[in-house]
């Protein structure tokens, strides 16, 4: 590799880099050809950029962003970088999911930087549980909602309740009269 191709690949990786909430460390050592394939079509279907690329261009690009030096020493083994762009989480489902379906020993979870967090490889199970950002906006919403269906149920109930009284008033009023 020149040294051109390596200052370009340090380029696209620090842009990979900027502006994200978190990103994936997969060491990938002995997974098989076909095995890879599919699982860069898992994480391409899913909107996730993964890259591989040499320890020394990831340890640059990543000091070069200035946001990440507390992991740039836990690179080691053959590392793809994953990076879910729309959902941080993404990367953890679809790297569990996949070990899971073909019950491999590999790829394997480096590390995950999420949201200035840095969880550890033996946490991917705590990490592709976490909901996505989807999830997180619907039950704000859903809970928002639940507090103006309370309001307007109360306030209807209040109502119903007032024309009640009216309606026995009125009644009574009528019964009073004859």
């Amino acid at each position: 590799m020149t040294k051109e191709q390596k200052q370009e690949v340090v380029r696209e990786l620090t842009e990979m880099f900027n502006g994200v909430a978190g990103f994936y460390s997969i060491d990938f050592t002995g997974l098989t050809v076909s095995d890879t394939i599919d699982l860069r079509r898992e994480f391409r279907n899913a909107g996730v950029n993964y890259r591989v690329a040499k320890n020394t261009l990831i340890k640059r690009a990543l000091g070069e962003t200035g946001r990440f030096d507390e992991i740039i020493d836990r690179l080691v083994g053959q590392t793809g970088i994953a990076i879910g762009y729309d959902d941080p989480a993404a990367p953890a489902r679809i790297l569990k999911k996949f070990i899971d379906d073909k019950k491999l020993e590999t790829p394997k979870l480096n590390f995950a930087v999420i949201e200035g967090v840095v969880y550890k490889g033996d946490q991917l199970k705590k990490v592709a549980a976490m909901p996505s950002r989807q999830d997180i906006m619907a039950s704000i919403v859903g809970s928002l909602h639940a507090s103006v269906s309370g309001i307007v149920g109360s306030i209807n109930a209040v109502m119903r309740d007032l024309a009640s009284v009216i309606k026995e008033v009125a009644k009574k009023q009528s019964e009073e009269a004859e």
